[in-house]
């Protein structure tokens, strides 16, 4: 069975902006042999029936639905990255080879590390990460949100979380800063703790 080294859970903002910084990354030497997969839609989007005019470099107008659409095919370009489809993800393990075991409703999946991107939403039920559930610091108390307990986006060894899940509070330009960075923090542990990141110039 193919070892991950990287599942995302959840294709909105936060979770693909993970996905797009770790494949663009690719051709980093750290990064020779490195698979990540992203386990897309958990459920209904929350940008189904988003309509964005402030969100920095999407034209005004975007709707949330066609953003979906193209940020799928945007990851396709990143050889690295598989996209799992229709798959709601119920429970996280780890195993005696401190590999996580991921249960699907459909299949099973090792990963070396897992980011959990996922709405805040309270019927947030993810067998084995239910102990890290708080509630969401930031919301307003009557939309009864939550959020996994973290430090900087780190929860336990392996386990990392991005966007309102993490705390957040719902913003594109912000849920999708949230992913950015967990990817980073990623690459710098794969680059041996050294701070790295993954840039394109036009002058390279």
């Amino acid at each position: 069975m193919l070892i991950y080294d990287v599942l995302i859970i959840g294709g909105g903002v936060s979770g693909v902006s993970c996905a797009q910084i770790l494949g663009s990354a690719a051709k980093k030497t750290f990064m020779e042999g490195k698979s990540i997969g992203i386990f897309m839609h958990q459920k209904a989007s929350m940008l189904q029936d988003a309509l964005f005019n402030n969100a920095f470099g999407i034209k005004p107008g975007t709707l949330g639905s066609d953003l979906l659409k193209q940020t799928k095919e945007d990851l396709t370009i990143y050889s690295n990255v598989t996209q799992l489809e229709g798959e709601k993800v119920n429970k996280v393990v780890r195993n005696q080879d401190h590999l996580f075991v991921i249960e699907t409703n459909k299949d099973q999946y090792l990963a070396r590390m897992v980011v959990v991107a996922v709405n805040s939403s309270a019927t947030f039920a993810i067998e084995g990460l239910m102990e890290y559930v708080e509630p969401h610091k930031k919301s307003i108390p009557a939309k009864n949100r939550i959020q996994l307990k973290n430090i900087d986006h780190f929860v336990a060894e392996g386990i990392y979380v991005a966007g309102t899940l993490a705390g957040h509070r719902s913003q594109l330009a912000i849920a999708a800063g949230s992913g950015a960075a967990v990817a980073t923090d990623i690459l710098t542990l794969w680059n041996d703790g050294v701070e790295t990141h993954s840039h394109d110039s036009i002058r390279k």
